[in-house]
C-alpha cells in the first residue's frame, strides 16, 4: 500500500511565518477545540478501539468549517462556550461513535466488521431522542433489531438501531414492504434481524401524540443493503435480478400483459433531469444506470421521490425490483430516451454500496515535517494512543479523499491525486485568467511551509465577495494535480460539493470574538509583516486630500475604470460591470496606538465605518463642512483588522494578467480590511 514518505525539503527562511502562525489565535482555538472533543471521546468507555493507529475523532477541516459556519450565523461575535457547545452537539449528533450507555449486542457485533463510509448528513437515533424532532429530509442508517406485529392489530413494526447510538426506535413498516418480513420468525425474510437499511422521508410520532413512546411513521423511501460476499445475498441477486437486462425491456409487454422486470445495474451518475418539460417546485432527479451489457437507462424520480437520491452514491450497485417502465409520451415530458424507469407503487430498491479502497497515510511523513503541527500536539497531549497513520478513501484512479483527514494540511503536504483538500493561508497574488473562455481566477496561497497556485473555476462570475492581497483565507474542496511542467497546483470548482472559501480578514465575527483573535500593536518588533493583525487604534488627523470617492464592482469590491469606449471595467474581474457598481470611499488614513503611527488605506464598508458616514452623505457636504467633519474624527477609537497587501510579482511571469487595483497603493502597504468602532 503506497504511503507519502518521499523526502520533502523545507525552506528554513519561513521561520518567521511559522512563528507568526504560532501567534494565530484562530488556529490556537481550533487546536483547543480538537483537544476537548478528542479528550471527551477517549473517555467514552463504550468505544471500541481496535488499534492504536486508528483515529475516529473530528477532522481539522470539520472543526474549522463548523466554527466558520457558527461565526457566519453570529456576526456580532461568539464566545468560546458557544463554539464548544455547538461543536460538541454537532459531533455527538453526526459523527461520534457511541455514548455512555451500552449498545444492543447485535450492533456491537456488527460494528467490528463495519467498513462503509457514513452518508453525509445522516442523523442518529440518539439525536432524534435528544431533539424530539426528525425532518422528512433526514437520513437514517439503521440496523433491523427485531420484527413484530403490534399487539391487537395487523400492523408490522420493525425495531431499529444504528452504529452511533445506544437508543433504539420502532418504525411502522410501510405496507409495500410487508412481503419482505416474517414477524413469526424475525431471523427469516429479507428484512430480518441484522439487515442494514437506509431510510428517509420519515416523520416522528412523539410521546405526546401516542402511547407514550416515540416511533417513526411509515415511509415509502427505504433502501435495503445487500452484501455480495454473503451467500444468501448473492443468491438473492442471482436468482431475482440477473436475468433481465435493459435491452430486454418491451414496452408493449408492459402495457399489454403487465410484464414486470428486475434489474441489477451500476449507478453511473446522479443529477438533475435534462428536459424542457415543466415541473412543480421540486426539480426531478435522474440516475443513470448501466447494466452488465453496458446498456444505460435513466431512472427518474419525481416530487418527494427525489429524497431517495440522498441514499445512493455513484459507483454503487442498485437492484430495482418491479420499476415502472415509462415513455416520454406517457409522462408528458420532452426527453431523448425512448424509455426510462420510474419509482412505481410496487418498486423496491436494494443497494450494494460502493466501498472505496483505502490508502494508508503516514502522519510522520506530513505533519511531523511541517515544523510541528499544533493540531497533532493537541491530540497527542491527551491520554490515549498517539496516531501514527490514518486510512483514507481512494478511488480506482488512485485519487485519495482528504475530507476526513484528522490534521491540518499544509502546502508542503500536497501531492498529485489528492482531493477534498483544505488550506489555511495568506493570499499573496491574485488575478483573473483572460486567455480562457471560462471564468477562472488564480490565487497564490501561502502558509508557513510554502506557496501553491490555486485555480478557481466559477459558473458565471466571481461570487466570494471582497478579497485582496494579504487576506487570510480558509478554502476547502481543492483537488491537487500535476501540471505539464511537473509542478503541483490545485483546482477549485464553485459548484462542487464541499467547495467553500471564507475570508477571515473581512469577517465581522472574528473582530467581535475575543476567543478567535489576539490583539497586537501597530509596531512590528518581530519583523513579521505577512500576517493578519487585530489592533485597537485611534485616528490621527485625516487629511482631506486622502479622502476620495471611487466606483467599485459590487460582486468583488475592487475598483472599476472607465474604458475609452465609455463602459466600466472591473480591474479584478476584467469584465464590463456598468450595472453592478456602487460608490465607495478610497481612503488613506493615519492610525495611532501607544507604539507607533502608520498610514493605511481602505475602501468599502471598512472606510465607511472609520468615517462613520456613507460616501453619498459625505459628498453632500461642502468642502469646508467635509474638512470640519474629518477634524471631529481625531482620536476616535476603533478595533481594526490590518493586512500587508504588498504584491510579490516575481512569482508570476505573465504580468499582462495581473490585477492593477493595488498599483496606486504600492507606497501604502497596509490595508484596513475590516473596522469596528469601539464604544
Amino acid at each position: 500500500m503506497a504511503t507519502f514518505i518521499d523526502p520533502i525539503i523545507t525552506d528554513n527562511n519561513n521561520n518567521g511565518e511559522a512563528e507568526a502562525e504560532e501567534e494565530d489565535a484562530f488556529l490556537g482555538f481550533i487546536d483547543y477545540a480538537i483537544s476537548i472533543l478528542t479528550s471527551d471521546e477517549k473517555n467514552d468507555s463504550d468505544r471500541d478501539v481496535e488499534s492504536s493507529n486508528n483515529y475516529a475523532g473530528p477532522s481539522w477541516n470539520w472543526i474549522v468549517s463548523r466554527i466558520l459556519k457558527t461565526c457566519s450565523a453570529y456576526s456580532s461575535g461568539v464566545t468560546s462556550a458557544i463554539l464548544l457547545s455547538d461543536l460538541s452537539q454537532a459531533w455527538n449528533e453526526q459523527y461520534q461513535f457511541g455514548f455512555s450507555k451500552r449498545k444492543p449486542e447485535l450492533i456491537t457485533q456488527m460494528q467490528k466488521k463495519h467498513r462503509r463510509t457514513r452518508l453525509p448528513n445522516a442523523v442518529t437515533i440518539d439525536s432524534i431522542y435528544e431533539k424530539n424532532f426528525l425532518s422528512t429530509s433526514s437520513i437514517l442508517e439503521a440496523v433491523v433489531l427485531d420484527v413484530f406485529v403490534l399487539p391487537g392489530t395487523n400492523i408490522y413494526m420493525i425495531s431499529l438501531g444504528d452504529f452511533w447510538s445506544s437508543n433504539t426506535i420502532d418504525l411502522y413498516l410501510h405496507r409495500r414492504y410487508y412481503d419482505l418480513v416474517d414477524p413469526e420468525s424475525p431471523d427469516n425474510g429479507i428484512l430480518k434481524k441484522g439487515r442494514e437499511i437506509f431510510l428517509t422521508g420519515c416523520c416522528l410520532r412523539t410521546a405526546a401524540e401516542g402511547s407514550g413512546c416515540r416511533r417513526l411513521l411509515p415511509t415509502e423511501y427505504l433502501v435495503i443493503l445487500l452484501d455480495e460476499n454473503k451467500d444468501e445475498d448473492a443468491m438473492l441477486l442471482g436468482a431475482q435480478f440477473c436475468s433481465d437486462t435493459f435491452s430486454s425491456i418491451s414496452h408493449d409487454a408492459v402495457n399489454n400483459s403487465g410484464a414486470a422486470y428486475s434489474f441489477y445495474a451500476r449507478i453511473e451518475s446522479i443529477g438533475l433531469i435534462e428536459t424542457r418539460g415543466r415541473f412543480g417546485s421540486i426539480q426531478p432527479k435522474q440516475i443513470t444506470l448501466v447494466d452488465n451489457e453496458g446498456v444505460n437507462i435513466k431512472f427518474i424520480l419525481w416530487g418527494e421521490q427525489v429524497l431517495l437520491v440522498n441514499l445512493l452514491s455513484v459507483g454503487g450497485m442498485l437492484a430495482l425490483d418491479r420499476p415502472f417502465v415509462a415513455s416520454p409520451e406517457e409522462s408528458n415530458i420532452e426527453i431523448s430516451e425512448e424509455l426510462f424507469l420510474e419509482y412505481g407503487t410496487a418498486t423496491q430498491l436494494y443497494l450494494v454500496p460502493f466501498i472505496p479502497r483505502e490508502e494508508q497515510i503516514c502522519i510522520a511523513s506530513t505533519q511531523n515535517r511541517s515544523q510541528g503541527s499544533r493540531a497533532l500536539n493537541a491530540t497527542s497531549h491527551t491520554q490515549g494512543p498517539k496516531v501514527s497513520q490514518v486510512m483514507l478513501p481512494c478511488n480506482s484512479e488512485g485519487t485519495i479523499d482528504f475530507s476526513n483527514y484528522p490534521f491540518r494540511t499544509f502546502v508542503i503536504d500536497l501531492h498529485d491525486k489528492m482531493t477534498s483538500v483544505s488550506l489555511y493561508g495568506i493570499v499573496t497574488n491574485m488575478f483573473r485568467e483572460i486567455k480562457t473562455g471560462e471564468t477562472v481566477f488564480v490565487l497564490q496561497i501561502e502558509d508557513k511551509t510554502g506557496a501553491i497556485t490555486a485555480k478557481l473555476h466559477f459558473v458565471t462570475s466571481w461570487s466570494l465577495g471582497r478579497l485582496n492581497l494579504g487576506h487570510t483565507i480558509y478554502i476547502s474542496g481543492l483537488t491537487c494535480y500535476m501540471t505539464p511542467q511537473k509542478l503541483i497546483e490545485v483546482s477549485w470548482f464553485e459548484k462542487d460539493v464541499g467547495a467553500s472559501l471564507v475570508n477571515l480578514s473581512c469577517s465581522p465575527s472574528l473582530l467581535n470574538s475575543s476567543c478567535l483573535h489576539k490583539l497586537s500593536c501597530l509596531s512590528d518588533p518581530s519583523g513579521l509583516t505577512n500576517i493578519t493583525r487585530i489592533c485597537v487604534v485611534r485616528l490621527a488627523q485625516v487629511e482631506h486630500f486622502y479622502v476620495n470617492s471611487r466606483f467599485s464592482h459590487s460582486l468583488c469590491g475592487h475598483f472599476v475604470n472607465e474604458m475609452p469606449d465609455g463602459y466600466l471595467q472591473c480591474n479584478f474581474c476584467r469584465c464590463a460591470c456598468d450595472d453592478e457598481v456602487v460608490r465607495t470611499f478610497h481612503l488613506k488614513i493615519p492610525l495611532v496606538d501607544d507604539s507607533t503611527k502608520i498610514l493605511a488605506w481602505c475602501t468599502g464598508p471598512a472606510a465607511a465605518e472609520l468615517l462613520q458616514i456613507s460616501p453619498d452623505e459625505f459628498y453632500e457636504l461642502s468642502e469646508d463642512e467635509q474638512a470640519m467633519y474629518l477634524y471631529t474624527l481625531v482620536n476616535e477609537k476603533f478595533i481594526v483588522t490590518i493586512v500587508n497587501c504588498s504584491r510579490q510579482e516575481e512569482n508570476y511571469g505573465d504580468m499582462d494578467n495581473l490585477d492593477n487595483s493595488n498599483r496606486e497603493n504600492e507606497t501604502v502597504i497596509w490595508e484596513i480590511a475590516h473596522a469596528l468602532k469601539c464604544e
